[in-house]
């Protein structure tokens, strides 16, 4: 993509994601992702029902009165974003691509999260690890995220969410909140996740197409995997070939529901024709 194109993408997904973030996703962001502990802000005079567990004996002792310690949340996290940029995310048979969605979702994710003073790192992935951006803060830091996200593009054919998921385990000590993006068709990463959801706070963001769910009656197609790249001629007014497909989805998107339940993970799925808005809103809500 052409730099002067692509930084117009930038800024058209910046106005409209930024004002998501700002009106709708500030306080639901906020609410639904706690600190890592309590800090100390500062004392004042004992109250009637205080904890005694959180007098101040120096202050006490020095003023002859009883005060005690407040503490607050600390409110700085870390949000990294994990996404599948596979040839299977160039996918799309509607108003737009499953890696579009994507895109948007992740930026209304990292300024919701700027907007709270977190940090916030990038991980793209395939069946290799395509590029690594450390968690910072500020809105040129956002600003890259969104350029890579719209402009790499895939350097493997397939995709290791195990490899991605212990690739991150390893690199991002501190706890953080994850959010792994991927319309999940593979399977075999249930260990490397189980490990990650012990030290951060995960949540695995299902991305799918209608037509990954279902496949038309069309006739004889000749398709290509996006994948593999193998060409090959499907006869989808065949009910037991469409069954078969379904099938496939199925049980995948089992593999990734059962994976994430037994890790402790949260889920959510959203469709391409979906209102993501929508999704996030319910998602922040319920947590």
């Amino acid at each position: 993509m052409e730099t002067t194109e692509l930084l117009k993408r930038v800024r058209r997904i910046e106005i409209k994601t930024k004002g998501l973030s700002r009106q709708i996703f500030a306080g639901e962001y906020h609410s639904a992702f706690k600190g890592r502990g309590m800090s100390f802000s500062e004392v004042r005079g004992y109250q009637y029902g205080d904890d005694v567990r959180s007098i101040d004996w120096n202050v006490t002792a020095r003023t002859n009165e009883p005060f005690v310690k407040v503490f607050e949340e600390e409110r700085e996290l870390t949000v990294m974003l994990l996404v599948d940029i596979s040839k299977s995310s160039f996918f799309g048979t509607t108003n737009q691509l499953k890696n579009e969605l994507i895109t948007e979702i992740c930026a209304v994710l990292a300024f919701s999260a700027t907007n709270n003073n977190d940090k916030v790192g990038l991980l793209l992935f395939s069946d290799r690890i395509e590029k690594f951006l450390p968690p910072k803060k500020g809105r040129g830091h956002i600003l890259r995220i969104i350029r890579e996200l719209l402009d790499t593009r895939p350097q493997g054919e397939g995709t290791d969410l195990g490899l991605a998921l212990t690739y991150f385990t390893n690199m991002v000590k501190k706890r953080s909140i994850c959010f792994l993006l991927s319309d999940f068709l593979a399977e075999d990463y249930e260990k490397p996740l189980r490990l990650a959801a012990r030290r951060h706070d995960l949540i695995g963001m299902h991305l799918y197409d209608p037509r990954e769910r279902e496949l038309p009656d069309v006739g004889l197609i000749h398709a290509r995997d996006a994948e593999t790249g193998a060409m090959e001629w499907i006869d989808t007014s065949s009910r037991r070939v469409r069954q078969r497909y379904t099938a496939w989805y199925e049980k995948h998107l089992a593999y990734y529901l059962n994976a994430f339940q037994k890790a402790g993970a949260d889920t959510l799925s959203m469709e391409t024709t979906e209102d993501y808005t929508k999704g996030l809103l319910r998602f922040f809500k319920g947590r």
